[in-house]
């Protein structure tokens, strides 16, 4: 039987372990060592915001879409490497920075009026834009923010 972590061996690409995968991974080092990249949960994903990612690794991206939490690309996977659907998603939150209109004096609630949880809450500030906080305990990390802000200035990652 084929050792598919070994493969890693014969390949020159770099696998980036802080980038953002799948929801329900028991960890992203067993996800590295048993994942073979079948793509079968690119496949399965019901908004395609999975893809191809450093070394072949499946890998989420919000750019177009958010996830659902729907289990499919777990579901789909061949091996066992996801926790039960009944188990937190993830740790991952949703992060503004400077970049955000908001914070430079435009007005936009883009973000604030796309998240289901209403964890984007705007500040009131006198004379200037209202700024937003993302409540930490009420962001799911479903990346529904990403993709309508027109300045790409919120990112999904693990905290």
């Amino acid at each position: 039987m084929l050792d598919v972590s070994k493969r890693r061996l014969f390949s020159r690409k770099k696998v980036d372990e802080s980038a953002l995968r799948l929801p329900w991974l028991k960890g992203t080092q067993e996800f590295i060592d048993g994942c073979t990249r079948c793509q079968k949960c690119i496949e399965a994903c019901e908004t395609q915001i999975i893809k191809n990612g450093d070394g072949g690794f499946p890998t989420v991206d919000f750019s177009k879409n958010e996830c659902t939490f729907c289990y499919q690309c777990a579901e789909a996977c061949p091996e066992a490497l996801f926790l039960p659907q009944d188990a937190a998603p993830w740790s991952a939150k949703a992060n503004i920075t400077d970049a955000c209109l908001a914070k430079n004096n435009v007005e936009c609630r883009s973000c604030g009026d796309m998240c289901d949880t209403m964890a984007i809450k705007f500040q009131l500030r006198v004379g200037s834009s209202a700024l937003p906080k993302i409540e930490l305990d009420d962001c799911t990390g479903c990346g529904a923010c990403v993709a309508p802000c027109p300045t790409n200035a919120i990112q999904v990652s693990n905290v």
